[in-house]
């Protein structure tokens, strides 16, 4: 499944933030928690309006945004 199945960019909501679909959690909210050693299971017990395949979506989201990432170098 693709991401864009599960996540939204809303200027409206989060200031345009991606957030899980129907929902106010952000992206970068989950991505950060399980950054921070927090298992998938702790995620979807603190956030029950969301499902594995949302959380699976974060992280694909997350990856491809930085699979698009440029990077440039700058002479200083």
């Amino acid at each position: 499944m693709a991401w864009q199945e599960r996540i939204e960019l809303n200027p409206a909501m989060l200031a345009g933030k991606p957030v899980i679909k129907g929902t106010r959690i952000a992206v970068e909210l989950v991505v950060d928690l399980l950054g921070q050693g927090w298992t998938e299971e702790a995620v979807l017990k603190n956030y029950p309006t969301i499902t594995p395949e949302d959380v699976k979506a974060c992280l694909r989201y997350a990856s491809a945004a930085l699979q698009d990432e440029k990077v440039y170098l700058l002479k200083a």
